[in-house]
């Protein structure tokens, strides 16, 4: 399996592409349309899904355009952050401090994640773990096969997602990332929301947050 990146230009957000011989996914769709497309049209596969770590409108600014130019795939997403999609206030487009951009408003998704279960689509192999803190659904994508992990807004490298939003919370974030990332083998590569990738091991060792736990 490659994986692809695009650094969009709104919170220099990171969407990913996974591909595998046959089929893609993409991750958190961001600001960057054109580079998406191009993108999306270079590696020339169809797309078995399209995941969402989590639902603020930086990542999920070019969702319905995939949607409409790539055969309409399958949109997953947590269950409680699921009417953010095309709520602004929610997914933090509509606050008042974003007066100066549009709303960000997508249609509903088609599956919302299960917990107790690994997905296999398409020849991709991945689970699902809860990462809430950021933000209250927010969720990391374990692909074992590759050892590698896409964690959002929870886990960066040094760093971790911010907790003074609306629905976010300090405790939780420490909780989830010790609980569903840390357990994982220390050279799994990590891929988040924005930055640049690191390891689980690293992250023990260096993350002023979470070195200590």
């Amino acid at each position: 399996m490659k994986l692809h990146k695009t650094v969009n230009p709104v919170a220099y957000e990171n969407t990913y592409y996974l591909e595998n011989d046959s089929h893609l996914i993409v991750v958190d769709p961001g600001s960057n349309w054109a580079t998406i497309k191009r993108t999306i049209e270079e590696i020339g596969k169809p797309i078995s899904a399209i995941l969402l770590t989590h639902t603020h409108y930086d990542h999920i600014m070019s969702l319905d355009l995939v949607r409409d130019h790539f055969g309409a795939p399958p949109v997953y997403v947590a269950a409680s952050e699921a009417s953010w999609l095309y709520t602004p206030e929610l997914n933090l487009s509509g606050l008042v401090r974003h007066d100066d951009m549009d709303n960000v408003v997508c249609r509903p998704a088609e599956e919302t994640f299960q917990y107790d279960r690994d997905y296999l689509l398409d020849g991709f192999h991945f689970s699902v773990v809860k990462t809430p803190g950021h933000s209250i659904g927010g969720v990391s994508f374990i692909f074992p096969d590759q050892e590698l992990v896409i964690t959002g807004d929870a886990l960066f490298r040094e760093s971790i997602g911010r907790t003074d939003l609306p629905t976010s919370n300090f405790d939780d974030l420490l909780i989830g990332i010790k609980t569903n990332l840390f357990t994982l083998p220390g050279h799994y590569q990590v891929y988040p929301g924005h930055g640049q990738s690191t390891t689980i091991s690293h992250e023990k060792i260096f993350n002023p947050f979470l070195r200590n736990e």
